[in-house]
């Protein structure tokens, strides 16, 4: 007994150095962090006369504006550009003004691929990425091309994640000869938000040269080759005074007719076409409170005209995720960003919960949300109420998100709640605290904990609150060359479920992994980078005891040409220890037991520089106790500015060792863009589902008037191309149709 109790002494000792010697050195490259120098903040120049948005850069405003210093960043980091290019960069009282001249000797081949918007198919492009809030973490990216079309994304996680649906107030003329081609583009303060400390505002700005025929690429400023030039803590710090943004009110109405088809069984065997016709108005208002902080409200919402969800084959244990689409939820959606393991889609919060339930629309009836900063903090507010359908209650939900910048201008902490609230009685809330911590130059250590309180659970016990709870810890190393990792530690208890969030696994522990080592080639190489050595993986255990449930370990090799074009190869094994029987299909089961199995992949993409181009990839090896080949093929026809078509096929062939239990999956894809010019466009998107046994057409006319005024006309159908599945039953033909018509217009208050 004295023994061991001196041992476990022992061992505490030796915990608790260890976590000493953990918390010193966390502490000290907390304070290296804090100490890193950045690059001198530049003041920008005020224009002092008026500029006319035609294109034509010959306003004496211009002249007196100084070129930025681009430096080449691919094919060949430091080369020698191969076209003159001059862009300006100026402001006055209430916009901030980019100009680009952007010579070409060969102006016969300057590509303008499309003309729709946030359409970027190998284009000739300029590009300006805006850290508005200077907090070297989230940025603003706008795009332009010799057409004049407009592209604007959100930026987060350091460049990292994207958020193309994003899209705000700004303008743009451009127009080409056979010098080259020529920009100007204007956006609003009030666009971008802003925060002013000691009377000057200082954001972070990059700007992008991208020639498409050739996947050349300039910038300023001159990031290092080891970083992607997206990475707003790479940005210059530029600095602006005496600026003032407006506060406009956006007010949008909304009108909307159409009818709705749904097929319904009249009698036995009998189908027919059950009509809803659809009359709806409603009203969105965007309201800039401050420079900092913007508020939208929303009331009788219809999101009509989004584009249909990619169909999708599932092939694993766990639900499908489909990532939001919808425009009022994409203002700084980043700042929601709340992930509780190192891989995958778990999150405390996803939008899709507010208003889709298994993937149908639920009327909400209103609501608001506030997003930007006060003071210190970056804020975030959500709040919706969803009308009583079907076996749902009428529903509020609430999201609060708070977070600020720790340690140094790299680093952040933060809290956020959700709540999901019936008028039933039913109730499910959340809260999380979290923060991502700079070390050093690039290494990052991410902390992550979140619980759950609902009608389902009493935390009366420390156990309990553990149960409820999931907690992430990650640990790497950010780097496009050289040395990169991710090393994480993730575990979730049998009663955390948020409501408002996506889960995929309950009760268990995650350990995750993944290193890489790039090389970037020098200029006599035909590659522009090499990542011969990526390791990925991870293993997932069971809580109750330790076993492991799912694990992979995978080693991938990659090579990218200087013309954009790349090649791949991995091989993959994957344990799965399966306590309940997997249905992929009715007569496909894989029965309880454990499974190790092997599988390799490999594919080729063409430069997006070419006008016709594809993507080919495809995989053979094991499936449990089957076999699986894997094909898919992307190609793409720029056939001109006004006609884009694309289109996608995977296949999967599952071959299962017992009778009659093999099955095949098929996706295919087409969509085509045709823009009149870059007001007018229709958007087709057909997709056929072999599993789901659905061929699905989204057709999509808008006429853009002006930013936020648009009318649309929305067709969706979807077929049923296996009538006669079931033995005794005639399936219908349509499952669904829906042809509406909706019209915006927005006032500026």
């Amino acid at each position: 007994m004295k023994q061991n109790h001196l041992k476990s002494r022992k061992t505490a000792a030796n915990s608790y150095s260890g976590a000493t010697s953990f918390l010193f050195y966390l502490v000290l490259m907390l304070i290296i962090g804090t100490t890193l120098s950045a690059r001198d903040i530049i003041s920008l120049k005020r224009i002092s006369s008026p500029i006319i948005l035609d294109g034509n850069i010959s306003e004496t405003a211009w002249e007196q504006l100084t070129p930025l210093p681009l430096i080449m960043y691919q094919p060949t980091y430091g080369g020698t550009p191969s076209e003159e290019s001059e862009i300006r960069v100026g402001y006055d009282t209430h916009y901030l003004y980019f100009s680009g001249k952007f010579y070409d000797h060969d102006p016969e081949n300057i590509r303008v691929n499309s003309l729709y918007r946030d359409r970027n198919s190998g284009d000739d492009t300029f590009d300006i990425l805006i850290d508005t809030f200077n907090d070297h973490e989230n940025a603003l990216w706008f795009w332009t091309n010799p057409a004049g079309v407009r592209g604007d994304i959100a930026l987060s996680d350091d460049g990292g994640s994207r958020n193309s649906n994003w899209n705000t107030h700004w303008e743009v003329a451009s127009r080409q000869n056979e010098q080259g081609w020529f920009t100007e583009i204007r956006i609003p303060f009030s666009s971008l938000g802003f925060q002013e400390v000691a009377e000057k505002i200082v954001m972070g700005l990059t700007v992008r040269r991208h020639i498409g025929r050739n996947n050349e690429q300039l910038i300023f400023p001159a990031i290092p080759a080891n970083w992607f030039f997206t990475a707003p803590s790479q940005s210059q710090r530029v600095s602006l005074e005496n600026i003032q943004a407006t506060t406009p009110v956006y007010v949008t109405p909304y009108a909307l007719g159409g009818v709705g088809q749904t097929a319904v069984e009249k009698s036995a065997g009998n189908f027919g076409l059950k009509d809803d016709f659809a009359r709806e108005a409603g009203l969105d208002l965007k309201y800039n409170v401050t420079p900092n902080l913007t508020l939208d409200m929303t009331l009788n919402t219809d999101f009509a005209q989004v584009e249909a969800d990619n169909q999708q084959v599932n092939l694993t244990r766990f639900s499908l995720f489909f990532p939001e689409k919808r425009q009022f939820f994409q203002e700084r959606a980043s700042i929601f960003s709340f992930h509780t393991v190192s891989w995958g889609s778990d999150r405390l919060f996803h939008s899709r919960r507010i208003g889709l339930e298994n993937g149908r629309a639920v009327r909400i009836l209103g609501g608001a949300r506030m997003v930007g900063r006060v003071g210190a903090w970056d804020l975030g507010m959500i709040n919706m109420q969803t009308e009583k359908t079907g076996g749902l209650p009428s529903e509020n939900f609430g999201v609060l998100r708070l977070r600020r910048q720790v340690f140094n201008p790299y680093s952040y902490a933060g809290i956020m709640t959700t709540s999901r609230i019936g008028d039933d009685g039913s109730y499910n809330v959340n809260y999380g605290l979290d923060g991502n911590f700079r070390l050093n130059k690039n290494h990052y250590l991410t902390l992550r904990w979140a619980q759950t309180f609902d009608d389902g659970n009493s935390l009366s016990s420390a156990k309990d609150v553990f149960d409820a709870a999931a907690f992430r810890m990650l640990f790497y190393r950010r780097g496009r060359h050289g040395l990169a990792y991710w090393l994480s530690y993730a575990r979730s208890g049998p009663d955390y479920l948020p409501e408002l969030g996506f889960t995929t696994r309950k009760n268990f522990t995650e350990f995750f992994w993944w290193i890489n080592y790039a090389f970037l080639m020098d200029e006599n190489s035909r590659f522009r980078q090499i990542d011969p050595v990526q390791f990925f993986g991870f293993a997932a255990l069971r809580n109750e005891d330790n076993s492991v449930e799912s694990a992979q370990f995978e080693y991938d090799t990659d090579f990218t040409f200087k013309s954009g074009a790349s090649i791949w190869a991995d091989v993959e094994l994957y344990y799965e220890d399966l306590r309940d029987s997997l249905f992929f299909t009715a007569n496909s089961i894989v029965p309880t037991g454990s499974y190790t199995y092997f599988n390799a992949e490999g594919g080729y993409n063409m430069s997006s520089g070419k006008l016709l181009r594809a993507s080919v990839n495809g995989g053979i090896g094991a499936f449990y106790d089957g076999e699986r080949y894997r094909i898919g093929f992307s190609p793409t026809w720029n056939a001109s500015r006004h006609l884009d078509i694309s289109g996608q096929y995977q296949a999967n062939l599952i071959r299962m060792p017992r009778d009659g239990q093999n099955f095949s999956a098929h996706i295919v894809r087409l969509r085509v863009d045709s823009a009149i010019n870059t007001h007018a466009a229709i958007n087709a998107f057909i997709q056929y589902n072999s599993l789901a046994n659905l061929l699905v057409p989204n057709v999509r006319f808008r006429y853009n008037f002006k930013e936020g005024s648009d009318l649309w006309i929305v067709y969706d159908e979807a077929f049923n191309t296996d009538r006669r599945r079931e033995d005794d039953l005639l399936l219908p033909r349509t499952l669904n149709r829906t042809i509406l018509l909706k019209y915006t217009y927005t006032f500026q208050m």
